[in-house]
């Protein structure tokens, strides 16, 4: 059936917001119906342009506490991509036509690390625990030979001073970087893409824990896990405290939010159809 869920969100110049021109929206956001390859397909494209854009991975928590965030469920309208982190978004988009998969920001991460050799981009590491960021180099360093990271950094927990974060867009600026890796949690990491993004001639992508799966600092749940949209169970047991409010309330929250949306939107398609000349 038609999306009847989907309002092309435009920009002064008449194109999509969303890179890939191809979206369906759940609880008012826009997902990009998009791929791991496909995603990575569109950062090397970006990269031959040097215009400052940046991407927001998406997973059921935050698209419910984008409903009580008015501020972080606008910025969603200036991202280039916003692509389904969880399972559960995929399906949504899967089940309405679209050809879509689970994106998620350490799998993009990797895949564009192994791509490295090949397409020869730059990459900067901006988020993370002190020292994280170093030790995530030199892991994609020997895991994938050939990589080009030119510069880490691993800001204060707080909120950066203006003068602090003049400074780092000039480092950044002056690496040369073709995409920043931020890994600071959701919204801060947003909001910091959002606000940086016309200062960066690059693509910003806020990939929030890979920093610390793929520096070894969290250790990822198994494959099967993943795959069995299971991942929330391995995360939610290995850091409870931090955790229980994403997986127990908002979680749950999604699902019976997205369900009255889909029921809604449903009855409202069956009663255009029945009304259609």
């Amino acid at each position: 059936m038609a999306d009847i869920y989907l309002e092309d969100g435009r920009n002064q110049d008449g194109e999509s917001e969303v890179a890939t021109g191809n979206a369906f929206k759940i609880l008012g956001i826009a997902i990009s119906a998009t791929s791991l390859d496909r995603a990575a397909d569109q950062l090397e494209t970006w990269s031959e342009d040097k215009l400052g854009r940046f991407v927001c991975i998406r997973d059921t928590p935050s698209l419910v506490h984008a409903q009580d965030d008015p501020e972080f469920k606008a910025l969603h309208t200036q991202a280039s991509m916003v692509t389904p982190d969880g399972s559960p978004l995929a399906l949504v988009g899967w089940l309405r036509g679209y050809d879509v998969s689970r994106t998620c920001g350490p799998d993009l991460f990797e895949l564009m690390m192994s791509r490295a050799q090949a397409n020869g981009l730059k990459h900067y590491f901006y988020g993370g625990k002190d020292g994280v960021a170093d030790q995530l180099k030199a892991r994609m360093e020997e895991r994938y030979p050939g990589v080009q990271i030119v510069g880490t950094e691993c800001p204060p927990f707080r909120r950066p001073m203006p003068q602090e974060e003049s400074e780092t867009i000039e480092r950044i600026v002056e690496s040369g970087a073709d995409i920043v890796w931020v890994g600071l949690s959701s919204p801060k990491q947003e909001f910091w893409m959002a606000r940086n993004r016309d200062r960066l001639p690059c693509t910003l992508i806020g990939v929030g824990a890979a920093f610390d799966f793929h520096s070894g600092e969290v250790e990822r749940a198994p494959r099967w896990m993943q795959k069995s949209m299971l991942e929330w169970a391995h995360r939610l047991y290995s850091e409870p405290k931090r955790l229980w409010r994403r997986y127990l309330i908002l979680a749950p929250r999604f699902v019976m939010l997205a369900g009255l949306e889909t029921l809604l939107a449903a009855r409202l398609w069956r009663r255009r159809r029945t009304t259609a000349p």
